[in-house]
C-alpha cells in the first residue's frame, strides 16, 4: 500500500509533500487510525549513553524540525526519534526549491538551511506532545551568527532543550549553513565541545539528571581528519558520535544526472559506502571509548545490519523511510533483534 501512496505523492513537489505527509500522519494519529496502517514496534532493548532504547533503529534529524509530529513518527516503529535541527531564533532557511528527489537512485538532495521556528517553539511542541518515546534534540547555529560566535548559539539551545531531551545532538556537519563544517576541525572543535561539556555539567547540577551529548560529523572527511576528530572527542569525553550527515560529493554511479548538479547534501543509497567507510575508521579510532550511531544510506535490513557489524551501537534512518515507508523500520529492527 505504501508504494502506491508514494507513487501518487511523488507526482508533487518534494517539500510540499513532506509537509503534507507529516500533517496527514499526525491527523490520523489524533483520530486513532494511524495504527491501522502500521505494524507493532519491534522491542529489542539496547542501552547506549546510559539510555535504554526500545530498539536500535531511530529517526534521523531533519524530518521533524519543529517537533510537531513526534507521536505519529514514534508509532512507525522507531526505537527513538531525533527532532531538529533547531536554532536559537526562527529562520526561513534557503530559497525554494531546496529539496529534490533522485528517484532512480533512492536518494535526496536538500539545501534546506536549518529552516525552523526557533528553539522556544520546538520546546512548546515537545511539551504539548506529551511523548513517551526516547527523544533526541538536534541543535545548530543561526545562519547570521558569525562562526566565531557559533558556540553562543549552541549554548543557548542546549540551555533551553536540556530538560526536555533524552540526548542532545550537536550538528556541526550540515553542508547547507555556510562555514559550519569548519567547526569540526582543530582547536575550534575542542573549544566548542569543552564549553558544551561545561554547560552540560552546570545543567546536570541544576536539573539533577544527566543528558548525554552526541556530535554529528560529515562523511566528507579524510582519514587524518577522522583521527583528529576522534582524539578530540575522547579528550573531552563526549557521550556519542553520529556518523554521518549528508555528503557534498556526487558519486559517479548516480543515475539522476539532471539533478546531481543541484547544490546541497546528498542522502540515501548512494551515500551508504562513503558513510560506512567513515564509520569504520571512526570506530577504530575511538577504540571503544565512545559509542557511534550510524546514519547514511540505510535502505534495507541488511544495510542496518552492516552498520552494526561495522561497529555502530544504534542506527538512524531518514531517506530510506521516505522511499520504503514504515516497513523498513520494522524490517531493520527485526534483523537487529535476530
Amino acid at each position: 500500500m505504501y508504494f502506491l501512496i508514494r507513487k501518487i505523492l511523488f507526482l508533487f513537489d518534494a517539500e510540499l509533500v513532506h509537509v503534507f505527509s507529516l500533517k496527514a500522519m499526525s491527523f490520523l494519529d489524533a483520530i486513532g487510525l494511524l495504527q491501522l496502517f502500521l505494524k507493532k514496534r519491534i522491542d529489542s532493548p539496547v542501552t547506549v549513553m546510559g539510555i535504554k532504547f526500545p530498539n536500535a533503529v531511530g529517526l534521523a534529524a531533519g524530518l521533524d524540525k519543529n517537533a510537531q509530529h513526534i507521536n505519529a513518527l514514534a508509532k512507525c516503529g522507531f526505537g527513538f526519534v531525533e527532532v531538529g535541527t533547531v536554532t536559537p531564533l526562527a529562520q526561513p532557511g534557503n530559497d525554494k526549491p531546496r529539496l529534490f528527489r533522485l528517484v532512480a537512485d533512492h536518494a535526496i538532495i536538500n539545501r534546506m538551511g536549518f529552516n525552523n521556528a526557533g528553539v522556544h517553539t520546538l520546546i512548546k511542541n515537545v511539551i504539548n506532545s506529551q511523548h513517551s518515546c526516547v527523544l533526541g534534540i538536534n541543535i545548530g547555529k543561526n545562519k547570521d551568527t558569525p562562526l566565531e560566535n557559533a558556540v553562543d548559539d549552541y549554548l543557548i539551545c542546549m540551555q533551553e532543550v536540556y530538560d526536555y531531551a533524552d540526548y542532545i545532538t550537536i550538528n556541526i556537519s550540515s553542508p547547507n549553513t555556510p562555514g559550519l563544517r569548519e567547526l569540526q576541525h582543530g582547536e575550534g572543535l575542542s573549544s566548542l565541545l569543552s564549553q558544551l561539556k561545561n554547560k552540560q555539567s552546570e545543567l546536570e547540577a541544576k536539573y539533577n539528571h544527566y543528558v548525554p551529548i552526541a556530535v554529528k560529523i560529515a562523511p566528507d572527511l579524510e582519514s587524518d581528519e577522522i583521527q583528529d576528530i576522534a582524539k578530540r572527542l575522547i579528550a573531552v569525553k563526549i557521550d556519542a558520535v553520529i556518523a554521518t550527515n549528508t555528503t557534498n560529493s556526487r558519486p559517479a554511479s548516480l543515475k539522476s544526472t539532471e539533478l546531481a548538479s543541484e547544490t546541497g547534501g546528498l542522502s540515501g543509497q548512494p551515500v551508504f559506502e562513503l558513510s560506512t567507510d567513515v564509520l569504520k575508521q571512526l570506530v577504530k579510532a575511538l577504540d571503544g571509548k565512545i559509542p557511534v550511531i550510524a546514519a547514511g544510506g540505510i535502505s534495507s535490513a541488511e544495510d542496518a545490519s552492516a552498520k552494526i557489524r561495522a561497529g555502530a551501537s544504534l542506527v538512524q534512518i531518514y531517506t530510506g523511510f521516505i522511499y520504503s515507508g514504515p516497513s523498513l523500520i520494522n524490517d531493520c529492527a527485526k534483523s537487529l533483534k535476530d
